[in-house]
């Protein structure tokens, strides 16, 4: 049944039904969800239809069921580059291309974001950097964040066991999913540079599972997080000490940015 499905759901993503490709492909795993082949091609229907987040935990679970898959590591490459997360695209690409020297695509990829993370780290022409935007943070806003919880408080898009609430100190961003009685073994929290993963999946319990693209980037080797008696907490080091008005990422707010000129100094708006 499973094979009948992923053949059904190989045929509608190669007629660009991807929509269709992404529920059966579901439907596959449901079946035989130790198989990571299935993940796989289901993060790569993920990536045709923007979901990208949901593209990165397809591509971490294929790569958890099998490390040796080369384009586990290609898809999850992929989603992370769409979601300007260079660092960790290419660490996964280079995992990859060591598992597939003769595949082209990840010695381009990684150009690439090499690129990218120079520009990030302000490594461009020096005219390049003579604009300079206007949504920037002063040093006074930057040192006025105080250590006291945000009361802004985003409700859980899943069933009403779990709920969560953030708030935040200038360094770190202090997430906490209110679940009871959890054991430590049955939660698994991932990072990227600017996403949160978590799924905890307990006997007797619904399943839970919380993908957001955060408002700003993290430095995942600092991330951490403990599973208590009441709660998940997990503790994200902020990349830059900048105000978070949201936890997940919206196209409508702008982050702000600390801009590098070639004075070195923090430039703030004119009154």
């Amino acid at each position: 049944m499973a094979s009948a499905l992923e053949t059904k759901a190989k045929e509608a993503y190669f007629d660009d039904h991807f929509e269709l490709a992404l529920d059966l492909y579901s439907q596959a795993i449901g079946i035989n969800p130790k198989k990571a082949e299935l993940y796989a091609d289901r993060a790569q229907a993920n990536i045709k239809l923007n979901n990208l987040p949901d593209a990165v935990a397809d591509a971490n679970k294929a790569i958890e069921l099998d490390p040796s898959m080369s384009k586990a590591y290609l898809r999850k490459a992929t989603a992370c580059m769409k979601l300007e997360e260079y660092q960790t695209a290419k660490a996964a690409l280079e995992t990859g291309a060591a598992l597939a020297p003769e595949e082209s695509r990840f010695s381009k990829l990684i150009k690439e974001c090499e690129e990218r993370i120079a520009e990030e780290n302000g490594e461009l022409p020096k005219e390049t950097l003579d604009v300079v935007p206007t949504n920037v943070v002063p040093v006074k806003d930057v040192s006025s964040v105080k250590d006291v919880p945000d009361p802004m408080t985003v409700a859980a898009p899943t069933k009403s066991t779990y709920r969560h609430e953030f708030y935040q100190k200038p360094e770190e961003v202090v997430v906490t999913i209110f679940a009871k009685g959890i054991p430590p073994e049955c939660v698994k929290v991932d990072y990227g540079e600017q996403i949160l993963s978590v799924a905890v999946n307990a006997p007797g319990k619904d399943a839970y599972h919380f993908q957001p693209r955060l408002f700003g980037k993290i430095i995942p080797d600092k991330c951490r997080y403990d599973v208590l008696s009441t709660k998940i907490e997990i503790r994200l080091a902020k990349a830059e000490p900048i105000h978070w008005t949201s936890l997940e990422f919206s196209m409508e707010v702008a982050v702000p940015q600390r801009i590098n000129v070639s004075s070195g100094m923090l430039i703030s708006p004119c009154p």
